[in-house]
Formats: structure tokens, sequence, C-alpha cells
């Protein structure tokens, strides 16, 4: 379908070609994993825009250093403690020997952002043999561009609306959406909402929040935490995700699409980027379409906002196969 942009929109789809997808999905602790394995030769950035991030081997993305990009982008949940499923990750990519080559030797580049879900089920990380299996699924079930959304992957425990507390938070989740524009340019932008804040439709309309004594969706306001008894916890809230494009960019405009997709967060979460939340966002070049990185970035925005509201919506509608 298209929009008024122009753009075709392809949502639960991964369109950008040669993006491999593994999932992990634990629901009785409540947490997961997504592993996503990107073509040898893609350029990577990364952007971290909120307070309290849990990440791994971000600095090698910086535009200054050697590395062009990534072998594989691991979104977990766990906090910082479920980083070490990038660890069981790169062992699988080692034994296929993919990797930067340094004497000989195969070094996978796999970097990493996790979501608080502790909070969440049994209050247990996912494991490095759980990022073994994520990424073993991504290297060798069969290529599909379907992604698994609603509480599904790195979405699993994800809750958001967390300023009155965990118990009146409702689901976050995980979705993917792709654009198209006339022109050839493909984007797709893959979330894991875990937001502190409420998210909010293009119209302001509150899709899910901290509910109020209805159960119903409420906006987060300051003087909501005014008559709170606390102000949030640090580190228990975060957006996380990447921006996948075909166009050719190096790292340094891959940087400045991070930091328009942020933008995209900024539309659909209210408030976003606070000291509590540790919004993180990855930016992959995967071709070689011609394209401005202001143009993709404008994209970028888009699709990340729509993911966002895609991501909620699946995980608290009961029906949802993936719910």
């Amino acid at each position: 379908m298209a929009n008024m942009q122009g753009y075709d929109i392809f949502p639960g789809t991964m369109k950008v070609p040669d993006i491999r997808i593994g999932t992990v999905s634990d629901h009785i602790k409540g947490t997961g994993i997504t592993a996503l394995l990107l073509p040898a030769g893609s350029f990577a950035s990364v952007d971290v825009a909120g307070g309290a991030p849990a990440t791994r081997e971000t600095p090698v993305l910086a535009p200054a250093n050697l590395v062009p990009g990534a072998d594989a982008i691991i979104l977990t949940g766990g906090s910082a403690l479920g980083l070490e499923t990038a660890d069981g990750a790169q062992r699988v990519l080692r034994r296929y020997h993919r990797g930067f080559t340094l004497a000989n030797i195969h070094i996978p580049i796999v970097v990493a952002a996790s979501i608080f879900d502790l909070d969440y089920g049994q209050a247990e990380p996912p494991t490095l043999e759980d990022g073994k299996e994520a990424m073993q699924k991504a290297m060798e079930e069969p290529p599909s561009n379907l992604v698994p959304e609603g509480s599904q992957g790195a979405g699993t425990g994800a809750t958001v609306g967390k300023s009155l507390g965990a118990g009146l938070a409702m689901k976050g989740g995980q979705a993917c959406v792709s654009l198209v524009t006339p022109g050839g340019l493909v984007l797709a932008a893959l979330v894991v909402v875990n937001a502190l804040g409420s998210i909010v439709d293009k119209n302001g309309r509150i899709l899910a929040g901290p509910r109020d004594e209805n159960g119903k969706p409420q906006a987060t306001t300051p003087a909501m935490w005014e008559r709170s008894s606390a102000m949030p916890s640090p580190g228990q809230s975060t957006t996380i995700g990447a921006i996948i494009t075909n166009a050719r960019l190096s790292k340094i405009e891959l940087l400045r699409v991070c930091r328009m997709g942020h933008d995209g967060l900024a539309r659909a979460i209210d408030p976003v980027h606070t000291p509590w939340d540790g919004d993180t966002l990855f930016a992959v070049s995967t071709g070689d379409f011609p394209a401005d990185p202001g143009l993709v970035g404008t994209v970028a925005a888009h699709a990340v906002s729509l993911a966002i509201r895609r991501a909620v919506i699946l995980a608290n509608t009961p029906s949802h196969p993936h719910g």
C-alpha cells in the first residue's frame, strides 16, 4: 500500500535484500533475542540518544574508526546481562568464517543493544546459548522476508508507559516496516519498543501508556510524576532498533540517518530520549542505490514511527498470532 508521501509501505516485511533474521522468544522467562545477519561488505553506524543505554561494540561503528560495518546486529532483552547473547552469535559466525580478517583470523563484528525486561516474566536474561540459537536460525533457516512481530524476539518482554510502575504499564513489542520510494530506494526499520513514555499515533491519540483506573492508556506527563511517590527508575526503559537500506552510504552519512531516524521516535513516543531510556538506533547500508542521506534519513524517520506504533498495536491485540 502507499501513503500520502508516495512510499509503498510493507508492514511486517524486510524488503531490503539479503538480510537474514533469527529470533528466540521465551514466553516463560519473558525475554528474547532478534539477530540480524548482514550481507558481507555492509557499512553501519549507530546513534545513542537516551541516557541509559546497554550496548556492545558500538565504538567500532564510529566514522573515524577502522572497521566499515558489522557482520550482525543483536537486539536483546535482559539489560546489560543480556549482552552476552552477542558472544554466542559471534561464536556461530566464526564457525562460518565471517568477520574482519586480521593475520588470517576471522573476527566477526557483532554489535548489540539491549532492553530492560527483567521486570516482566521470570526476571532472567537470555543467555549465550540463546544467542547461538538466534544466529544459527538466521544462518540456516530458509530465507524469509517476514519478521516475527508483537511479543516476539527481543520484544517478548517489552513494556511501555512505565512512569507509574510496571504494574500499570502496557505491552511493548517488536515490528518491522519497509518503505519503497517511486525511485527505487528501499528502507526497513525494525524496532523493539520498551519505552518509558506513551505511544501516540500521528494525530496525538494515545495508543499505549500507563493505564488509568479504568485500564485505559493515558499520556505520560510531568504532572503524573509529581503526583507519584517516586520518579521512574533509571535504566528500565529503552527503544532500540535497526534502519537498513539499499542506499550506498558511508559511515558518516549513516550516522546522520541514525540521528534523523530518532525523529521517528520523537513522533511516536512521548516523552522520549529521557535520562531513564537507552534509545539506540543502528543504520546499515547494504547496496549500491545512489541516494542522498537527507532523503534516506527522512524516509527512515517515517519508517521508525510506523514500526513503533505497529509494535505496540500488535503486542496489545490478543487475537494477533504474535501478540
